[in-house]
């Protein structure tokens, strides 16, 4: 079957190893992957990956074209790539960029609050959600213990607001703090249909069992595989995601059947 990781994130090799000390020292952990698209890529010569959604997170307004460009160009250059577009809450015209990203092969969004240092419900985003409601799905870093800006509190107000905007909660609704992002969201993904969830970056918190309990508490029709690239290795991310314990009705689901209901479409 297709398997789909749902969170990676690829960087030029020209300013791979920058991007990726960055993200390392804002998580305080060790990057052992360089970050790459042929990198990543390499992970389907070695495991049942066969496609990535792809990003990259804009922490300035003027590099939101340069990044969606790069994302776009490997998107169209490699097949298993599917690309998302990112967007700086200070971009000056938000509606012609995502236009022009969708014009580009783009299929989704992706935004960072913690790292783009915005409140995931300032006004500013409001507007970019009101731009690609019923156009575009969005993954949304969510939740930090050291930090406001992604609580799930905040993303509740943006589904409250926004009841057609399809969603990627990342990070089981709350990365550090799991069961958080339960106790907040639950009860409106469960309400909506629209609203996912990765369980990147949570497995070697949580381990195989307690991530198991927790998708099938969530309900495993919304949760996504996703390894969260160049953080951890997507191969052993699969690894251990695919022999926790689900059954295989379930990782047809978390590796592939929501990653396509999520982007909107099947796979080419």
């Amino acid at each position: 079957m297709p398997v789909i990781d749902a969170h990676a994130h690829i960087y030029p090799e020209k300013i791979a190893a920058k991007a990726v000390d960055a993200v390392g020292n804002f998580y305080g952990v060790h990057m052992a992957s360089a970050g790459t698209a042929e990198e990543l890529l390499s992970c389907t010569e070695r495991s049942g990956i066969t496609h990535f959604i792809v990003h990259s997170v804009a922490t300035t307004a003027k590099s939101v074209p340069t990044i969606n460009n790069f994302i776009a160009e490997q998107a169209r250059i490699h097949p298993e790539f599917i690309g998302f577009m990112t967007m700086h809450h200070d971009f000056e015209d938000m509606e012609a960029e995502v236009n022009r990203a969708i014009d580009l092969g783009l299929r989704g969004v992706k935004i960072h609050p913690d790292t783009q240092m915005v409140n995931m419900d300032d006004p500013r985003l409001m507007q970019l959600y009101e731009i690609i409601e019923g156009r575009l799905p969005i993954v949304i870093h969510t939740g930090d213990y050291r930090y406001d800006y992604s609580s799930p509190k905040r993303l509740l107000r943006v589904l409250e607001a926004f009841p057609d905007l399809v969603v990627d909660a990342a990070h089981f609704g709350c990365w550090s703090q799991y069961e958080i992002g339960y106790d907040v969201l639950h009860s409106k993904a469960a309400e909506r249909g629209n609203v996912f969830l990765d369980e990147s970056s949570s497995l070697a918190f949580l381990g195989s069992r307690r991530a198991r309990e927790l998708a099938r508490m969530w309900g495993t029709e919304c949760i996504m595989f996703g390894s969260d690239y160049p953080m951890w290795d997507p191969v052993a991310e699969y690894e251990q995601f695919s022999s926790a314990g689900f059954t295989e009705r379930e990782l047809e689901d978390l590796c592939w059947h929501n990653a396509e209901r999520f982007i909107g479409s099947p796979l080419s």
